[in-house]
């Protein structure tokens, strides 16, 4: 492990010094970042640094670049740049770095930033100084400085902050790639298959911050889009008549024919010469579907920066920037209003016609407009957003990348994450709001359900608030509960600096501890109230922190690690090129059976019951039947016998509370189903002689044997038989209500002790068991011989 840096590497130094004719720009600050050392963030092959993007641009013409500087990490100091070159990462997020510009003439110049705190951070000290601490916080990505003198740009810099906590190449881009193709996947799935623009409502489920940032991007698309229509627009061809004197018409159709037939008074009497006619003309209407439709989206753009001027004017200080380039885009649009092939009437409603989704112009606008009333909430670098805030877009990444982890494998049943209005498509994901994906394994027909920034129906807490990042609930078949997970997304990383407590403690960087802490807290808190008793129960059976680390078989050793397979509670390393262990969790959690998913939680409410031992009462007696008629009297009259010598052990009598009733393939053969049908609960019994049981006649010479009569209260049927399996019963046999509930095959009723059943449980949730046992008959088994899974 790499010592944290100290001295020089770590002391603020001249990172960037440009001289030019009207002023110098310098940029101080720290050229390493301790944590981005640790880890060896942003190298190449070789432990060479990466390329970082810097770019010296003079809009101006009147400003002449004399010499640019930048720190080199070889040289340890300032080394010249010219343009084209590229740099080495010296920005990074949450670091300060202090600006300071220096004016050669008395000049109003002042400096610019799209982030209102950046731009407010850069004050002038006297007339020739501008200065002031710059920190990007948790925003990386491009960031782009100006300097401006009465109002025109005369000099930018395009500089690149880099994370600190996960590589910008390998993890960063990659992070931003995956969520937008997520939401992307989700969105235009979504649209093709329910979203119809129909509706003429303003929706309100769209920031109009969020649509302003679109509008930015695209809005020179959006102009050159309408010229181009305006060149050549959509229009139909449409014919009309009027009546004219016979000697001044130009054009006369046929329809005259019919016309002047119908009407003798227009004829000259005595001649055939008609002294007025039809005169048909063809013009070019520009009133169709499509132009409406144009007109229709530029007025709701318009109708959007209205309502965006007047948010902004309501803040005490608005910005004068932002009101400008408003008013700009707005005098803009109703230029284009103007035009005439717009002069056209209302729309009423679309069809999404061949024009639109294919003429030059028509489908460039279409297509912003489905862009810009989607109102994505995160857009990533599609749309040249400045900055990033990556803790924000971590969190979102990490809910998605469960979701893709979960859809490789799963059934995609519903979500809620994208919704669609009659105005358009939105997402929901976003700080503060709430989101779920279900699924279904179709293996087993099982349903999970992950929750953002949620509770699943039900929890609660009874003191402090909780909100943790992801909950996954699993419904597993055989169990009453949901065993529900917590994922929560931190993007914290401690980077173990030799010889701190940390290091001391784990020799290896890791999750902060007060977020595990974080993890017990919800585990505790979250509680489900039962709706029979009021009383309270722990819901969580896990909690786990996700964080960005790389090092994934390093991790394995680390205490937070090990920790889920002692409480359940614990941390995994969660990145893009790290997503292995976090897979291989799910899978765990996914395939265990009810029990083991018990036995992962540290004893919450119902440990008693759980550990109550299933097989120590066997409570339920499974008997064979002598034929269909014996079936029907016992099922007519609630009963059934047996011979007493069949029972060896007489105590078992006693703690027999249910019968069930077997019907074998040789004697219900073309009877109906076979198998194990039939039970009820014993209401009482009794020891009698064979001809005291007079519902069925007693075979010859057995009148005086000792039979065991039940009495049952009713018969219940099974909703699916226990099937034989090519087994039987050759007297009886005894299991558990337990296991009598959960068989599917009659030999499965032979399991016996916990290993058996742990065996059978996990190898039931892949595919179809089976139990093969010492004897055909089930009864008369000693021991399991194999528990495996049928192809």
């Amino acid at each position: 492990m790499d010592s944290p840096l100290t001295g020089y590497r770590n002391a603020p130094v001249e990172l960037l010094r440009i001289e030019s004719n009207l002023f110098n720009l310098y940029i101080q600050g720290k050229p390493f970042h301790p944590t981005v050392e640790t880890l060896q963030l942003h190298r190449q092959e070789g432990d060479v640094w990466a390329d970082a993007h810097f770019h010296v641009e003079v809009p101006a013409s009147r400003v002449e670049i004399r010499s640019v500087q930048v720190f080199s990490h070889q040289t340890m100091g300032l080394q010249a740049w010219n343009h084209g070159d590229q740099a080495e990462p010296m920005f990074y997020e949450t670091q300060s770095y202090e600006l300071v510009v220096e004016k050669k003439q008395d000049l109003p110049i002042v400096f610019f930033h799209e982030n209102l705190h950046l731009r407010q951070a850069v004050k002038p000290l006297g007339n020739r100084i501008l200065s002031g601490v710059l920190n990007f916080q948790n925003e990386v990505g491009l960031t782009e400085l100006e300097l401006r003198l009465h109002g025109e740009v005369i000099f930018k810099l395009q500089l690149e902050v880099f994370p600190s906590k996960m590589d910008y190449k390998h993890d960063y881009e990659v992070i931003l790639r995956e969520v937008n193709e997520q939401i992307y996947n989700l969105s235009f799935d979504f649209l093709r298959k329910t979203f119809h623009l129909t509706g003429l409502r303003e929706t309100r489920h769209q920031s109009v911050t969020e649509f302003f940032t679109i509008l930015q991007q695209v809005f020179g698309q959006l102009t050159q889009g309408i010229d181009r229509i305006k060149n050549a627009p959509h229009y139909k061809m449409r014919r009309e008549s009027h009546l004219v004197e016979a000697s001044r018409a130009k054009q006369v159709g046929k329809e005259n024919i019919a016309f002047l037939r119908k009407r003798p008074e227009l004829f000259v009497p005595g001649q055939q010469q008609p002294t007025h006619v039809l005169e048909t003309r063809r013009y070019m209407d520009f009133d169709t579907t499509e132009n409406r439709f144009i007109r229709w989206a530029l007025l709701r753009i318009t109708s959007k920066l209205k309502e965006l001027r007047t948010n902004v004017a309501k803040k005490g200080s608005p910005d004068p920037v932002l009101l400008k380039k408003v008013d700009v885009m707005s005098s803009q649009l109703q230029r284009l209003l103007q035009q005439d092939f717009l002069q056209v009437g209302d729309m009423r409603q679309v069809s999404l016609t061949l024009v639109l989704q294919m003429a030059p112009g028509y489908r460039e606008v279409y297509r912003i407009y489905l862009l810009l009333m989607k109102g994505l909430s995160i857009q990533g670098d599609l749309f040249r957003l400045s900055m990033k805030d990556l803790a924000q877009l971590y969190e979102y990444w990490c809910f998605l990348k469960i979701h893709e982890l979960m859809q490789r494998k799963y059934e995609l049943v519903s979500q809620d994450l994208i919704k669609v209005d009659r105005n358009g498509l939105f997402v929901t994901l976003e700080r503060g709001q709430k989101a779920k994906i279900v699924y279904r394994n179709s293996r087993n027909g099982e349903v999970f359900t992950l929750y953002y920034n949620s509770l699943p129906k039900g929890d609660t807490t009874s003191t402090l608030a909780q909100r943790p990042d992801n909950v996954l609930t699993l419904k597993k078949n055989d169990a009453a509960i949901e065993y529900k997970y917590i994922f929560d997304a931190k993007y914290r990383l401690n980077p173990a600096y030799e010889g701190t407590p940390y290091w001391r403690k784990y020799q290896q960087p890791g999750p902060e501890e007060e977020d595990i802490n974080t993890m017990h807290r919800y585990r505790d808190a979250i509680v489900y109230k039962d709706q029979r008793n009021g009383e309270f129960e722990r819901s969580m059976f896990g909690a786990y922190v996700l964080f960005p680390y790389p090092d994934e078989v390093k991790f394995r050793e680390h205490p937070f690690y090990k920790s889920i397979q002692l409480v359940n509670i614990g941390a995994i390393p969660f990145l893009p090129n790290a997503t292995n262990l976090m897979e291989q969790l799910l899978d765990e959690m996914i395939q265990d059976s009810p029990e083991k998913a018990y036995e992962r939680s540290t004893r919450p409410r119902g440990t008693k019951e759980y550990y109550y031992n299933k097989f120590a009462g066997k409570n339920v007696l499974v008997g064979s039947l002598r034929g269909p008629s014996q079936l029907d009297m016992a099922l007519k009259h609630r009963f059934y016998h047996m011979p007493l010598k069949n029972i060896a052990d007489h105590k078992l009598l006693t703690q027999i509370e249910y019968i069930a009733m077997c019907q074998s393939r040789k004697k219900f053969q073309g009877q109906g189903d076979t198998g194990i049908q039939w039970f009820g609960r014993v209401q009482d019994w009794k020891v009698v002689r064979r001809r005291e049981i007079t519902e069925r006649p007693a075979r010859p010479g057995t009148e005086e044997e000792l039979y065991v009569k039940f009495t049952i209260e009713r018969w219940d049927r099974r909703d699916k038989p226990i099937a034989l399996g090519g087994q039987g019963i050759y007297t009886c046999l005894y299991t558990s209500k337990y296991m009598f509930d959960r068989a599917s095959e009659i030999a499965e009723l032979k399991l016996e002790n916990e290993e058996d059943l742990r065996q059978w449980r996990e190898a039931r949730r892949i595919g179809k068991v089976k139990v093969r046992l010492d004897h055909e008959n089930v009864d008369l088994a000693e021991s399991v011989v194999e528990i495996r899974v049928e192809e």
